[in-house]
């Protein structure tokens, strides 16, 4: 009995002195945790050189800009303009910001292997996009460029996606645009759900039917998913340190709680296209995720994959068409030469014939309009801005030193704006500028790097631009778009392509034959 009290007394003593010792060593483990938190974060904030009194520095961290520009764009066009090399320094951003086209030809083309997407962004956008083409740089880049570029490039999947476009058009956006003749209604919301629906034939094969004539809201639960996760990555951005969102995001506060569980959702989604595929086949289908499937196994990277060309694909188109029929509405000079020219190329024009749709050969045409579109892209780009990150020093061609490890941006949607870039009429609406003796005469890359430019172009281009036009020669043959408020310059919410706040309300009217 004694034996067996001592040896409980013994063994109480052991768990006492084990517990006291996990308590110390946690305590000390806590301490350091926290102490070198703050160590990281003052170095973080002295390396973000918070102390900068320079008048920019100052403008930006007060947000004084917004008293006489709408958008933060808009501010750093003014700033750029007024650069004598037409490039700016964010200090407290550690961010180069240049609208000088030699600087957009050294950054994509010249030096582009000292100029990757970088960590900073990959990690930003990695809960989203993963591995996907958009987020990587090196061989792994390499290798979704090659394989998307096979696929992208062939006449097969072109006119796959040139046959989905037309389906949407004549089922959906024709009869939708019919019902709600006379009234008013959000062309941003109908464009946003008519290149959601394009994008899902096109990259899963499924069909979300967004674009329904009761307009369902939400447009669907995947859709809803996808926009707040593209939305709440891209906020992440807006963060003066990226330590907040990245603490949030390890105690699920917030909205890193709301985008953990958006990302979920998407997750969940393609996981069950890619399980649909491997039950029922996949070898004769045309769609992206079947065609990659033939190639890859690894089921999260196909997801990666095709969750990237859905972003590109989506947000681009639409935001693309709202800021050409805000520009139309505008310049109704511009609509009645794109109908001229729809009368010359088509034969038998008719706006009550709702069959009639203009083909891919006759659309090659049409270089007015290809004119207006691309115009219509140089002073509203989808994408405003792009970044690299510096990955060893080097001197831009106006002289500007870029240490290691720097931000480095150029911005599309201010060099639409430069006058000694586009010239005086640089703020004009003037298709005509790309036109030679009545053809399209495409421009520099550098100067124009709506789509990217070098290595990295854009290669959905051509498919984008087509199904644009699609959308433009449908809306523009039958109907009357009056834009709600014409003198209303378009004001951006914050996300990772250019998405008009508040939509744009238009009144639609059918056309008389």
């Amino acid at each position: 009995m004694n034996h067996s009290i001592s040896n409980l007394s013994s063994s109480s003593s052991s768990s006492l002195w084990f517990n006291s010792t996990c308590t110390i060593f946690s305590f000390i483990f806590f301490t350091f945790t926290f102490s070198f938190s703050l160590f990281s974060l003052s170095i973080f904030i002295l390396r973000l050189k918070l102390w900068c009194k320079c008048s920019t520095c100052q403008t930006f961290l007060t947000s004084s800009w917004s008293k006489d520009f709408n958008n933060l764009c808009d501010w750093y066009t003014h700033l750029l303009s007024k650069s004598p090399t037409g490039t700016i320094h964010i200090h407290i951003l550690g961010n180069i910001i240049t609208a000088d086209p030699k600087n957009v030809e050294h950054i994509l083309k010249t030096k582009f292997e000292n100029y990757p997407k970088g960590k900073p962004f990959s990690i930003l956008l990695g809960d989203l996009l993963g591995k996907g083409i958009f987020n990587v740089d090196g061989d792994s880049w390499k290798f979704q460029r090659k394989m998307a570029s096979l696929e992208l490039g062939s006449v097969s999947i072109r006119m796959h996606a040139f046959n989905i476009v037309k389906s949407e058009i004549q089922t959906r956006l024709i009869p939708l645009l019919n019902s709600v003749s006379g009234q008013v209604l959000d062309l941003q919301d109908v464009f946003r759900r008519f290149s959601f629906d394009n994008i899902c034939k096109f990259s899963f094969g499924f069909d979300p039917s967004c674009l329904e004539l009761s307009l369902p809201m939400p447009a669907s639960e995947f859709a809803e998913a996808f926009d707040l996760a593209s939305k709440l990555s891209a906020q992440r951005g807006l963060s003066p340190s990226s330590l907040i969102w990245k603490v949030k995001r390890v105690l699920n506060l917030g909205s890193e709680k709301e985008l953990k569980s958006a990302i979920k959702m998407v997750d969940q989604f393609a996981q069950r296209m890619i399980n649909q595929r491997r039950e029922l086949g996949f070898s004769d289908k045309s769609d992206l995720l079947s065609r990659f499937m033939t190639m890859i196994d690894d089921d999260k990277y196909l997801r990666d994959i095709v969750v990237s060309f859905l972003l590109a694909g989506r947000d681009t188109v639409a935001s693309g068409l709202t800021s050409f029929f805000w520009l139309l509405s505008q310049n109704p000079k511009v609509e009645f030469a794109i109908r001229d020219e729809l009368e010359k190329v088509t034969a038998g024009f008719s706006p009550s014939d709702d069959q009639d749709f203009v083909m891919f050969d006759q659309m090659r045409e049409m270089h007015y309009l290809h004119a207006a579109l691309c115009e219509s892209l140089r002073l509203f780009p989808p994408v405003q801005f792009d970044s690299k990150f510096a990955q060893h020093d080097d001197v831009l061609p106006d002289f500007t030193f870029v240490r290691k490890g720097t931000r480095v941006t150029y911005h599309p949607y201010a060099m639409g704006r430069m006058e000694r870039v586009w010239g005086p009429d640089c703020l004009e609406f003037k298709p005509e500028r790309w036109l030679k003796n009545g053809r399209y005469v495409p421009e520099n890359p550098y100067k124009y790097p709506v789509f990217q430019a070098g290595l990295r172009v854009c290669l959905g281009k051509e498919m984008a631009l087509v199904e644009m036009k699609c959308v433009a020669l449908a809306i523009i043959k039958r109907f009357n778009i009056q834009v709600a408020d014409p003198n209303q310059a378009p004001k951006f919410a914050p996300g990772l392509t250019a998405t008009v706040r508040g939509g744009l309300p238009v009144l639609v009217q059918r056309r008389k034959a």
